[in-house]
């Protein structure tokens, strides 16, 4: 079945047309004289396309895997029964702020979904209408969080070495190759980038212009010896991503790594995480998982690489994360936001955060053994947050 939708007529002219075309999966945009598309294909998600043909994009499969086991039928946190359990949380209060937070939009900003874990409990959970603890929200930029996970992962299996060089073979024979997968992470790979979203720049180009975002950005001029210098870089988290890929045999068992070593491992079932079109995982912003998967990855962390008894991340994984980049003044450690300099005053130093574009947030407290999810539409800092967690933990 195909439908168009059509937008901006003026004296009879179209300026945009939407294409759905339901059989192939497929939608197609028009504007002026440029033409976009994006194919939807089964565990892939959504891929826009650049150069190849609808055809041969959805000629590759997506790997057989399984989690082996039913979330419905298992209690939390591998599974979605919810223990009636007891923290000593104000659990009238958080309803409170639920219901002011989704409802009423009183911090400002639009909340879609909220959840709050205490003691690695969930005591809050609440959806705008349409939404569900089944629905999956993107992640934007809390991917890169993830990035750090499969990355630790791969260093606990001595696959990878933070601190080896020569990593693109593109770099050899000029200063690039002195980058190493620690400088990337911590975002000092002295690479030039420019991350601002008003305009046509290195982020909006490599996310809709390039079909393969690591090439892209590793294609970029050294601007800075590596480790010196702190410049937030959607481009460093997908040329890791590429460097994930690249330790792999097949493409298949690279697409069900991150599935069979961190996600099923962690009670995440039904995660997305979709490829550019050279099919390598957007490990700096493309994966859509429920606010409760949300809230698992963050359980992971805050119980120092351990779940459900296993350790999944190497020992010291976390203490690595949470320490500060030497040139993002206490901001920002191993793909996750830091507190060290109070951003968020309502909120202890030890916090640390996922952060995502138009205000997704995953904000881990340790010391007070506190999660809080927030997904949903907040541009421009537009949900104020301080006054949020301020609240959370005032009922404690």
């Amino acid at each position: 079945m195909n439908s168009s939708i059509s937008s901006k007529r003026k004296k009879g002219m179209i300026f945009s047309i939407l294409k759905v075309d339901e059989e192939n999966r497929t939608v197609t945009s028009r504007f002026l004289w440029g033409k976009s598309t994006a194919v939807y294909r089964e565990g892939f998600g959504t891929t826009l396309l650049q150069e190849k043909a609808i055809e041969e994009i959805k000629a590759l499969s997506y790997p057989e895997i399984s989690a082996g086991y039913i979330s419905d039928t298992i209690i939390w946190p591998m599974g979605d029964i919810v223990p009636d359990s007891i923290t000593g949380i104000d659990r009238n209060a958080l309803n409170n702020i639920s219901d002011r937070l989704i409802n009423e939009d009183a911090y400002g900003g639009t909340s879609f979904a909220f959840m709050v874990l205490h003691k690695g409990i969930p005591v809050a959970e609440a959806y705008k209408p349409w939404f569900n603890e089944d629905t999956k929200f993107l992640s934007w930029s809390m991917a890169k969080s993830v990035t750090n996970a499969l990355v630790g992962i791969m260093v606990k299996d001595s696959v990878l070495n933070l601190e080896k060089t020569e990593l693109i073979p593109e770099w050899s024979g000029d200063g690039r190759s002195n980058i190493t997968l620690n400088n990337l992470m911590h975002m000092q790979s002295g690479l030039e980038w420019n991350e601002d979203y008003g305009n046509r720049s290195d982020i909006t180009v490599m996310l809709h212009c390039e079909p393969d975002f690591a090439e892209y950005a590793y294609s970029m001029t050294l601007e800075y010896d590596p480790d010196i210098h702190w410049n937030y870089s959607c481009g460093a988290a997908n040329i890791v991503s590429y460097i994930l890929r690249k330790q792999f045999d097949t493409d298949d068992t690279y697409y069900a790594f991150p599935h069979e070593k961190l996600f099923y491992k962690i009670g995440i079932t039904d995660a997305i995480f979709e490829p550019d079109e050279s099919g390598t995982l957007v490990g700096s912003s493309y994966l859509y998982m429920t606010a409760r998967d949300y809230a698992r990855f963050a359980l992971l962390f805050i119980q120092d690489g351990i779940f459900d008894g296993y350790q999944i991340l190497p020992e010291g994984w976390v203490d690595y994360t949470t320490t500060s980049a030497s040139g993002s003044n206490g901001e920002y450690g191993s793909f996750f936001w830091l507190n060290e300099e109070g951003r968020y005053e309502s909120a202890p130093e030890d916090m640390y955060w996922c952060r995502g574009h138009d205000g997704q947030r995953i904000f881990i407290i340790p010391s007070l053994d506190l999660i809080t999810v927030v997904l949903g539409y907040s541009p421009d800092d537009s949900m104020d947050f301080n006054k949020l967690l301020a609240d959370i933990i005032a009922t404690l």
